[in-house]
């Protein structure tokens, strides 16, 4: 049994699986109702509006709906996307123990301890029947899936089969059916009634099944075929056929030591699957060529069981939970080189050719051992021999054997006399080739030996006290061992271990897979995948959600897996990404260009195809392979934001500009990787502050102080941009920024534009009109300038005298005067070029060459020149 989900709760006395999403509903005996996700161990919800246990439940195949039936009578009808009861079907007189949805009619079977099971029509609210006949508790009511028949099991030691033709006719036929009583819509006419109230002849009893001796507390329909089976209190499971004149007793199954409580068929394979109160879970052959399979629990009764109606899966619940599992493994064996691929299906090793996409049985087997794991788990094939083809098939049967073919590659496929006559067997927990004519093996003792291609023991390997757990392929004269707590690399040449990757997971690696040139190692477990190089030493490792399923090599050098819902990449700096979703497992075989070769769990091969332009991009960018980057760049396939991150992540900004449409972003990344042309480009779209502030301080950081001079414009920084023109010495726009100063009445800025034009006349006129009177003459007779004169600074002219006076002695005044220089700006080393603060080369991937760039730069001057201009001419916008 492989457990896929369990869980620790109150009794489980009901269980339902959604037919499309991996959800599982619990009714609980404490009256509680839960709603699993089971793939990823979640609960989803909880529903607690019955007074009682809860005993029956469903799901609907297609509407957001299930209905539950419990101890308190009452049946209800629940919308799980809305969180709520919907409303109640009433008329039971006692507890109901089973309700169902019918896959095709708005339809509700309901099983109770009233002796009658009843239809219902949940659309209408309406009970369209009421089956009659059982005369104690009905444990169990079942639709059919395909045809208009109903089941029942009761206590009174009888299984019915009810006939619901007639009111399928009557309550979903389009024209009325006369001859059984319906009428015209509108009309309710006595025949009616009388059906109504004694069941009529809507429903038919149609077989009686006798056979048990005691209550039968389960019964269930095959899907196909038409069989019954049933279990009972007399601990029996019984399996029945009909047809339409009789029912009969096929096959009678004893084993289980309590009540039988619930039994169905595999929903895949021939058997049948019964829990009891025994504790156990017993899995029966139908065909009877093998003997039952038992699954016990220490202290729980077990009490329900269920099928997925379309995957593989069983769910059972017990006294303390419920759990989830398969019977088999699904993956096929198989194992792929370059040009074939080799599988296991129907007791024959096929042979598939890639290229051609055929594939011919090569062997036939012939399969042996006791037990519940009779098929292979893995396939193994010698690749370093060219001569032969060299097989080994493993398996868990018999506590774990194995079994070796050997073919020549000249003949063609064998018999099963002669595989069998060719074959050689062993016992061992794994097997694995070493080299061309060596094979190593995991006994039972758990210790390593060598075979030869004949099966004769050639050799003992001595690992110290090393606990070893599984043998994978390492390579040619290397062996890759599982430890309890690493993965260990041992050469059988040099008899030592030769690397060591410790495992801090719980769950233990289940496959490995090696690059074509055997430089990169994948080892993955149920949760867990580990790139390493040949070395074992570790480049990433990823923990994913759902299960990992399979995976193989790109050529490239990237590792394409699967999980239970996605084809996934991992490369080994770490990145990974989504390939596309998947709506059943797969397993791949071969990954080749944009084509992913795989196998599917009823053994088909298939080639699925895929855009793998994202993760080739990413491992030739991390390569540095820029010509192929270039390629599929122009391509012009890769879009998204999530591109753009990962570029701007990996600092390749120039990169990302080549996908961005959007000025906010190209603005960013151009900034981020010193294109100032195309930033200056996006700031003229954007035309905001914020984006020529940045711009601005970008391109002083380059020295380009043409482009700067604009940003200053645009976000009016006079201040800034006065102190750049004295920087440059560009004295023309001073003396225009002082011009722009005295319109904006900005005293403060035509101060600073006088001083750095050396304007004595200016700045003294400033401090006079600012107020600064003394200073406004100290100013004036240091620099031997005239002071300007007006009406009323000649009525104060005495009281300027005495306050002069005071202010400074006529002996500092004059030392003040003879050292005294007047303030000019510096004159620049570069006047009209950029200066060479910063030097941004052009990157690989810049579109503009050396020579357009600088003619784009002379523009992009004169654009600026002609922008100044314009902006400056205009005195008005200042005022």
């Amino acid at each position: 049994m492989l457990t896929k989900f369990q869980n620790q709760s109150n009794r489980v006395k009901g269980l339902a699986f959604h037919p499309k999403r991996p959800w599982i509903l619990a009714a609980l005996h404490n009256g509680v109702i839960q709603l699993w996700d089971y793939r990823m161990e979640t609960l989803i919800d909880t529903f607690e509006e019955h007074d009682g246990p809860v005993r029956g439940i469903s799901f609907h195949a297609t509407q957001p709906l299930f209905v539950s039936g419990g101890d308190d009578y009452k049946i209800k009808v629940w919308n799980y996307q809305l969180k709520r009861c919907l409303f109640n079907l009433l008329g039971h007189l006692d507890y109901i123990r089973t309700v169902q949805f019918h896959t095709e009619y708005p339809w509700v079977l309901s099983a109770s301890d009233d002796q009658t099971l009843r239809i219902w029509n949940w659309q209408s609210r309406q009970c369209l029947a009421v089956l009659t006949g059982h005369n104690h508790y009905v444990m169990c009511g079942q639709f059919h899936p395909r045809e208009d028949l109903v089941l029942s099991a009761s206590l009174d030691q009888t299984v019915r089969v009810w006939d619901i033709a007639g009111l399928r006719k009557k309550n979903v036929s389009i024209t009325p059916d006369f001859s059984q009583g319906g009428g015209p819509p509108g009309m309710n006419n006595q025949a009616n009634a009388a059906n109504d109230l004694f069941g009529g002849s809507d429903v038919l009893l149609k077989h009686v099944l006798e056979g048990h001796t005691r209550g039968v507390n389960w019964a269930s329909f095959h899907r196909t075929m038409p069989l019954i089976v049933s279990g009972a209190d007399d601990r029996e499971v019984k399996l029945w056929r009909m047809n339409e004149a009789k029912a009969w007793e096929v096959d009678t199954m004893r084993g289980h030591v309590g009540n039988v409580s619930c039994v169905i068929f595999h929903p895949r394979e021939e058997l049948i699957v019964s829990n009891s109160e025994d504790k156990s879970i017993r899995v029966w052959d139908i065909s009877k060529h093998n003997p039952p399979i038992v699954l016990r629990r220490e202290n729980d009764r077990y009490w329900i069981l269920d099928a997925h109606p379309n995957l593989n899966l069983i769910a059972a619940g017990h006294d303390s939970g419920l759990l989830v599992f398969k019977l088999s493994r699904e993956r096929p064996p198989f194992h792929a080189q370059r040009k074939s691929l080799f599988f296991y299906k129907d007791n024959y090793i096929r042979q598939y050719d890639f290229k051609t996409g055929k594939d011919a049985p090569l062997l036939s087997t012939r399969r042996h051992g006791k037990g519940k794991n009779r098929k292979p788990r893995t396939l193994l094939y010698n690749t370093a021999n060219r001569q032969q083809h060299c097989m080994l098939l493993c398996s868990d049967a018999d506590g774990g054997s194995y079994e070796l073919y050997v073919l020549p590659k000249s003949s063609g496929s064998m018999t099963t006399s002669e595989s069998a006559s060719q074959s050689a067997r062993g016992t061992g927990r794994a097997a694995v080739f070493v080299s061309r004519n060596r094979f190593a093996v995991l006994n039972k003792q758990r210790q390593v030996v060598l075979r030869d291609m004949k099966n004769e023991l050639r050799k003992k390997l001595n690992l110290g006290k090393l606990y070893i757990t599984g043998l994978f392929e390492g390579g040619m004269g290397r062996l890759l061992i599982r430890a309890s707590d690493s993965m260990v690399l041992y050469d059988i040449q040099v008899m030592k271990v030769v690397a060591r990757m410790p495992i801090t997971s719980r769950h233990p690696v289940k496959y490995v897979a090696w690059s074509h040139n055997h430089k990169h190692c994948a080892m993955w477990s149920k949760a867990n995948i580990y790139l390493t190089n040949s070395q074992l030493e570790e480049s990433t490792s990823i923990t994913e959600t759902s299960r990992v399923k399979s995976g193989a090599w790109d050529s490239s050098g990237v590792f394409v897996y699967t999980t239970a819902t996605h084809i996934k990449y991992l490369l080994p700096n770490g990145d990974s990404g989504i390939l596309r979703t998947l709506d059943t497992p797969i397993y791949i075989t071969r990954v080749a260009g944009s084509q992913i070769h795989y196998l599917d769990r009823n053994v088909q091969t298939g080639v699925l195809e895929v855009d793998t332009t994202e993760y080739q991009f990413k491992i030739n960018l991390v390569k540095r392979r820029y010509k192929e980057v270039w390629r599929i760049m122009k391509t012009n396939r890769l879009v998204g934001q999530s591109i753009i991150a990962y570029l701007q992540k990996k600092g390749f900004p120039e990169v990302a500009l080549h996908f961005v449409k959007d000025m906010k972003t190209r603005l960013s990344l151009a900034l981020e990787c010193g294109n100032i042309r195309v930033a200056l480009e996006a700031a003229q779209q954007l035309d905001d502050s914020e984006s020529w502030y940045k711009l601005g301080v970008a391109a002083l950081r380059q020295g380009n102080h043409q482009v700067v001079e604009a940003a200053y414009q645009k976000t009016k920084n006079f201040d800034r941009l006065s102190f750049l023109y004295l920087m440059t010495g560009n004295t023309d726009k001073l003396e225009k920024m002082l011009h722009i100063a005295l319109l904006r009445g900005d005293l403060m800025g035509r101060f600073h534009n006088a001083l750095y034009l050396g304007n004595v006349e200016e700045r003294v006129k400033v401090l006079r009109e600012s107020g600064q009177t003394k200073l406004a003459k100290l100013t004036a007779h240091i620099y031997g300038v005239a002071m300007p004169q007006n009406e009323e600074e000649d009525a104060k002219k005495e009281d300027d005298e005495e306050d002069e006076e005071e202010f400074m002695a006529p002996e500092e005044l004059q030392r003040l005067k003879e050292q005294s220089r007047l303030l000019f700006p510096p004159n620049p080393i570069l006047r009209d070029a950029n200066w060479p603060l910063l030097e941004v080369s052009p990157g690989y991937f810049d579109p503009a060459k050396e020579g357009k760039e600088s003619s784009d730069d002379e523009e992009d001057e004169e654009d600026v020149d002609d922008e100044f201009d314009d902006d400056l001419g205009a005195d008005d916008q200042f005022k």
